[in-house]
């Protein structure tokens, strides 16, 4: 037994599988035996910028029509790389998933399941819907942005979301701006917009609005230079919620979005820091089209739950919708008990609805359980394709509409799937690769800019090599491998960093 060991040692009887276990092995052993681990070796990178472009409602699958008039993203995509798709996270809709891009983590544990925060009421009425809350108030995990700033690098949003009152951005640039702000004045100085504009911004139109975004965006890397900037575009979202996904509308939109990223590719390009800045272009979710829409409230309503004239209405169960899935919720909860079963009854072999996910199927689409907090509901209701749920209380159960676009769909919908495209410091040329899951985004940032991010359920973006030799590949697979050994947070940086991309260059990235 002992010769035999021996021999495994000196390598004389390795088949390739122990060959691999062997180098493994070893590079494990040296990463824990090394002087220099992780903690120390993670430093802040300090001269890198980390650009984060998100187009909402921008599906995977529009990429893939040539008819699409988008030269810049098909551009960076040939710079850079793209992948196939980018699985959200339930529910699909906007601010569960730009949480999840900057958390890495679900909605199971940051806890955002709607634009804003759910308020129950005291008295029956419908709980409400409050987007202007705290961050603190709605995300209950680290995000990217906080553990940048805690690193001493500076950080920066426009229209981000559940990001209100945060206090680790540097500069900002807000969904609902303020005409007294730093980079608003600016702006108003460089007679971009009128104080009184910014006064009444939320009743321009979108695209107005996408407009004066992406003038604050450059304004802040022109000026600031962030470590980190988080920048959100709504246009795509709204026509495609009015007039359905791959529509004539949806293409014009499609393409002035291209535009706006092209002004951020532009004032990269023009600042001199380039090749340390990488930009990432995200979307949230993708969309379907739907002819159907369903009213739950109006079946409660017809069962007795809810009673009361339309302005009062009130009962011990609401349902609170989000397009493809919706949300029931016990708000009597002396009452939970005999209602559950009865809801689940009600809702059931209903045409329309797919499935009907109790608390203890709540694992597997990520939503918290009704112990993590107030926001949880008591059952999901997933919609069939071609339907969609709406929150009235009037009107018919289930009506016809005309051709219109939503989301919400559980995210193993292909046509959920949002986009990923990276282009720029640490980003390899050319590369396609398979789908990813948003929840890496954060941890890929976080692994560029230096900083560390623990306690994630995604990871830093893997690309294997072109003539990689064979421990570099093995060391790239071992670094990136959480269930290898647990000792991953020992590897040294040396070993660890090359595996964020194909063509990693750490000189890059030296401050």
């Amino acid at each position: 037994m002992l010769t035999y060991i021996k021999g495994i040692i000196q390598g004389d009887k390795f088949t390739p599988t122990l060959r691999l276990v062997r180098r493994l092995c070893i590079i494990a052993l040296l990463a824990s035996t090394a002087s220099v681990g992780l903690s120390a070796a993670t430093k802040p990178q300090k001269k890198h910028t980390v650009v984060v472009v998100s187009l909402d409602g921008f599906p995977a699958y529009a990429l893939d029509d040539p008819r699409l008039p988008i030269p810049t993203l098909r551009k960076l995509a040939r710079e850079g790389v793209i992948a196939a798709s980018m699985r959200p996270i339930n529910p699909t809709v906007t601010w569960p998933n730009h949480t999840a891009i900057v958390t890495g983590v679900n909605a199971s544990e940051h806890q955002v399941l709607f634009n804003g925060l759910l308020t129950r009421s005291t008295d029956g009425s419908k709980p409400t819907i409050e987007p202007w809350r705290d961050k603190e108030e709605l995300v209950h995990t680290p995000t990217i942005y906080d553990l940048a700033f805690n690193a001493g690098l500076t950080t920066a949003q426009v229209d981000w979301v559940a990001i209100y009152g945060a206090k680790s951005i540097t500069w900002q640039f807000p969904e609902l701006p303020d005409p007294n702000g730093k980079i608003e004045h600016e702006l108003i100085d460089a007679e971009i917009v009128t104080a009184d504009q910014l006064k009444t911004f939320e009743d321009s139109s979108q695209a107005w609005q996408d407009e004066i975004w992406t003038a604050a965006a450059v304004d802040i890397l022109q000026k600031y230079k962030p470590n980190l900037l988080l920048f959100h575009l709504l246009t795509l979202d709204d026509i495609n919620h009015t007039y359905g996904s791959m529509s004539p509308a949806s293409f014009t939109a499609m393409a002035f979005l291209d535009a706006k990223v092209k002004q951020i590719v532009d004032v990269i390009d023009r600042s001199g820091r380039a090749k340390n800045t990488t930009l990432i272009i995200v979307s949230d979710h993708g969309f379907r089209t739907y002819t159907n829409k369903i009213r739950p409230n109006v079946l409660l309503k017809e069962k007795g739950l809810l009673t009361g004239p339309p302005e009062h209405l009130s009962g011990d169960a609401w349902v609170m919708t989000e397009g493809g899935v919706a949300g029931v919720y016990v708000t009597n909860p002396e009452r939970r008990a005999e209602l559950l079963p009865e809801l689940r009854r009600i809702f059931s072999d209903i045409k329309g609805i797919e499935k009907i996910y109790g608390t203890d199927e709540f694992a597997e689409i990520g939503f918290p359980l009704p112990s993590g907090g107030n926001q949880t509901p008591d059952l999901v209701l997933a919609a069939k394709p071609d339907y969609m749920f709406g929150g009235e209380s009037d009107g018919e159960f289930i009506t016809h509409v005309p051709d219109a676009g939503t989301h919400g769909y559980i995210n193993t919908d292909p046509k959920m799937q949002a986009i990923f495209i990276a282009r720029g410091a640490g980003i390899p040329k050319g590369v396609r690769i398979d789908s990813i899951s948003n929840l890496d985004v954060a941890p890929t940032i976080a692994a560029l800019l230096g900083v560390r991010m623990d306690h994630v359920s995604g990871h830093a973006i893997r690309i294997r090599s072109r003539g990689m030799s064979a421990s570099s590949a093995a060391a790239r697979e071992y670094s990136m491998n959480r269930s290898c050994c647990g000792s991953c947070a020992s590897v040294p940086s040396d070993i660890r960093q090359p595996h964020l991309f194909a063509s990693f260059n750490r000189s890059t990235f030296r401050s």
